[in-house]
């Protein structure tokens, strides 16, 4: 890797909930490295607004998907094929968290939700990226997941669960696709100052508790994960597989 170069042309990345957050920044710095991009998002509106944002004409593609659909994740990865005739990276960021009780005081139908937007959603895209990657022999699949996927907190108990069945997935997947020339790992941030968690950074006392916890003073924001993405995605990470990279500030060492 030399300078701001991830030697990224040319690549077809297909990022899930790439309309906005983590994921918008990601798809444009997928295209400032010269990739083809495809994004997914449930509100064709959101989509439209991050198309003309991106203004990646021709190297971009926006499709309406909800990744927790298996027909919808057919028909994304049906047309990135469509489009650009390959998958070489997929980035699994949709994820979805709303403030909840305790886990034993939650409605089945909630836990449902939060299982099916982040784990079973993430599951759908891995097994049909990976069997397109599969009769390519090669590829890269990256999870985003949360530190807390190993902090209980309140408030994201059921989403923390989620989260970590994310990172075991990329251990299993890591172990099974390495011999294909595909390689799976992940990335957990802190918070990450996004309309995602804005419910918790929101609060001014709150977001000053979170920050208290983390030793360099503050919730990340989507510029401090995209690198680890960009270099997981480079042949530089030829090497890492079935790991989970932190990008917290310090939160997990204290």
């Amino acid at each position: 890797m030399q300078g701001n170069s991830y030697g990224l042309a040319g690549k077809v990345a297909v990022v899930t909930g790439g309309s906005r957050g983590i994921g918008l920044a990601l798809a444009e710095a997928y295209l400032r490295q010269g990739a083809r991009v495809v994004i997914c998002g449930r509100k064709q509106e959101t989509l439209e607004a991050a198309r003309q944002a991106l203004a990646g004409g021709d190297n971009l593609l926006t499709l309406q998907a909800h990744i927790a659909k298996e027909a919808d994740v057919d028909g994304l990865f049906q047309a990135a094929l469509a489009k650009f005739g390959r998958v070489d990276v997929l980035i699994n960021n949709v994820g979805m968290n709303l403030l909840t009780p305790a886990v034993v005081d939650t409605e089945p139908a909630l836990w449902q939700k939060i299982i099916d937007s982040n784990l079973t959603g993430t599951y759908l895209c891995c097994r049909k990226a990976g069997q397109i990657m599969r009769e390519q022999k090669k590829g890269k699949i990256i999870s985003i997941s949360s530190i807390a996927a190993r902090r209980a907190a309140p408030g994201m108990g059921i989403y923390g669960v989620a989260k970590a069945g994310i990172e075991m997935l990329t251990s299993v997947l890591a172990a099974e696709l390495a011999a294909y020339g595909i390689q799976v790992n992940a990335v957990a941030p802190c918070m990450v100052k996004t309309d995602f968690s804005k419910p918790f950074w929101s609060d001014l006392e709150r977001c000053r508790q979170v920050e208290a916890g983390i030793p360099m003073g503050r919730i990340a924001e989507p510029s401090d994960v995209v690198p680890t993405v960009l270099f997981l995605s480079s042949d530089d990470a030829r090497f890492i597989t079935g790991q989970v990279i932190i990008v917290d500030g310090g939160a997990t060492i204290i």
